[in-house]
């Protein structure tokens, strides 16, 4: 059995309350039918009996709005009809990731709650920036604690807006800012001394863990450097060099299908740190094209089929306590 760790979906019943409150939302949504129908999801799933699905919303619920109140509605309906979802097809979906609204600590702290204990959901998706914030620790502590004592894994997803003055043309913000922001987020979580704080803490970073495992060696170089040259202290709160701390992260394969980046990300993180991830149903086939490319591309790894096994599924299954 495959699990793949990072799809996407709108529930269908969120997307139409959504299109009463954001109709420019829902229009868009409208694209990429596969994120709502479930009939045309499932039509390509048939091609891929023995895998199975982890959903995470497109976007956070609660971060679409700036009101609290309609980002604890909106979260609360989008994590109910996750998890029903999941409880209606598990042949089709092995697990669901919750959404919070991240306009109040106290509110997502007491939606993660109810997503994890009362619904069965296996986790939660954080996007960054949150409001243009960094994924810093000292302000998203009590989350991650609550998280590390449920031993569940946080999905970190990038989100930089299409209209950013620096990357309005040629879709530069989708192609390599998502990934900036992704190594952004792991370097203030890494310097802020995450794991430190919280040992066995279980981050997925997406995209084969963004740009840290072709940049390996300049981020020992650079951070040696920075204390040797500008007297510039990154270590003071860190019991190892930085670049051991960007390994503790789990990652995914969601590369469109590119097999020297999965080598890379393979000899950075490990067997046992990477998981299948096809980023469904964002390509030019709804996420057929997606998933296929991206089973060759592990199947073309030069690994151990030991750990394409691991690859597949059996990390997924150990982190999120499911059943092969």
């Amino acid at each position: 059995m495959k699990i793949d760790i990072y799809t996407h979906i709108v529930p269908p019943k969120f997307k139409a309350a959504l299109g009463k409150v954001a109709p420019q939302i829902e229009d868009h949504l409208g694209r990429v039918p596969t994120l709502f129908d479930m009939d045309r999801r499932f039509a390509i799933l048939d091609k891929y009996t023995d895998m199975r699905q982890v959903l995470t919303l497109n976007k956070s619920a609660g971060a679409m709005f700036e009101d609290q109140k309609s980002g604890v509605d909106f979260a609360r309906m989008a994590n109910d009809e996750v998890a029903e979802l999941v409880g209606k097809y598990p042949d089709r979906f092995a697990a669901g990731v919750a959404s919070l609204p991240m306009t109040s600590m106290d509110a997502a702290l007491k939606e993660a709650d109810r997503a994890i204990q009362e619904l069965g959901l296996k986790g939660i998706q954080l996007f960054t920036p949150i409001k243009d914030r960094p994924l810093e620790v000292q302000d998203f502590a009590p989350l991650f604690e609550k998280m590390s004592e449920y031993d569940l894994p946080i999905w970190v997803h990038p989100d930089r807006p299409i209209d950013r003055d620096d990357y309005r043309k040629f879709y530069l913000n989708h192609v390599f800012g998502w990934p900036y922001e992704s190594t952004a987020a792991m370097t203030y979580l890494v310097l802020d001394g995450l794991f430190e704080r919280f040992p066995g803490i279980k981050i997925i970073i997406h995209h084969c863990g963004a740009l840290a495992p072709f940049f390996d060696q300049r981020i020992v170089e650079a951070y040696d450097a920075s204390a040797t040259i500008f007297a510039m202290d990154h270590r003071g709160k860190l019991g190892r060099h930085p670049v051991d701390y960007f390994k503790m992260f789990y990652t995914d394969t969601a590369l469109s299908g590119g097999t020297i980046g999965l080598m890379c990300g393979h000899a950075f993180f490990g067997a046992d740190h990477l998981l299948l991830g096809t980023d469904m149903p964002y390509d030019a086939e709804l996420g057929d094209l997606m998933i296929r490319r991206t089973l060759l591309a592990v199947e073309r790894m030069t690994v151990s089929d030991a750990e394409k096994k691991m690859i597949f599924g059996e990390n997924a299954a150990r982190l999120l306590g499911l059943k092969m």
